[in-house]
């Protein structure tokens, strides 16, 4: 007789992937991330904007425990994020980053920083490491640059290799914490697009930007963020043209007719 609420609960699971429950967090005095609820589900993009300052990177580093949380919860897939240990690193391969600065090992090639992460947390021999890489950096066009060094790159394409990294570890989900904030304008539309390929792809992604665009047309949701709270949650039309809290129009109004 308890089997039938068993299934009852392992039924959500397949279709939540990331679910943030009363989460809050504090730097000192600062409350950065104030009774956060927010549920991705598998194959969305959300896309989370909102001004400096407001916790929009703070939240994308709690998902894999790059911040810790005070309190509250955060689950991926079903399970609580685990303390420390090799649990965390297992998540931290499930769940894919990329930083506003590349994060790139300058020492070693493009193709050995994405075949670095397969071999050593994803335990796979080194042919297939390889075959994997260089699939993937084709994938996000720099194919041709795999036997370069990091510093050799441009920052666009620095910014793809760290993309294709990420990707080798097969992530049920992908964090993007400003992506193109540290490269040149005419560098970012070449990273926009690779995010925009794994968008249509089906990737589940959580995406930290300014970039308004990107929002618009990638975005499945837009989670509006100020002073550590989530303000607004809606479909891109709907943010963009009918925003329905006084914070999102100020900011729109700013940051949209420049």
């Amino acid at each position: 007789m308890t089997a039938v609420p068993v299934t009852k609960d392992v039924a959500p699971q397949t279709d939540d992937l990331v679910v943030l429950a009363s989460v809050n967090k504090h730097f000192g005095a600062l409350h950065v991330l104030q009774d956060i609820d927010l549920t991705i589900k598998r194959g969305e993009v959300v896309v989370v904007i909102g001004p400096s300052g407001s916790g929009k990177s703070t939240l994308c580093r709690t998902i894999n425990r790059l911040e810790t949380i005070d309190s509250g919860s955060i689950s991926i897939d079903g399970k609580p994020l685990p303390q420390e240990g090799r649990e965390l690193a297992r998540l931290r391969a499930d769940v894919g980053m990329v930083f506003q600065s590349f994060n790139l090992f300058a020492h070693k090639t493009v193709l050995e920083n994405v075949m670095l992460g397969q071999i050593k947390v994803r335990r796979k021999d080194k042919k297939a490491a390889e075959t994997r890489a260089r699939e993937l950096l084709d994938r996000v066009g720099v194919g041709t640059q795999a036997a370069k060094y990091p510093a050799q790159l441009s920052g666009g394409q620095q910014q793809r290799v760290a993309i294709a990294r990420a990707l080798a570890m097969d992530p049920k989900v992908m964090l993007f914490d400003e992506p193109t904030s540290a490269l040149d304008p005419e560098m970012i539309n070449e990273v926009l697009e690779v995010m925009q390929q794994l968008a249509r792809d089906g990737m589940t992604m959580v995406v930290v930007t300014h970039e308004m665009g990107f929002a618009r047309s990638a975005a499945n949701r837009v989670v509006f963020m100020a002073d550590g709270r989530i303000i607004e949650e809606a479909q891109p039309d709907q943010f963009f043209n009918n925003p329905r809290s006084d914070r999102a129009k100020d900011f729109l109004s700013k940051i949209l007719h420049h």
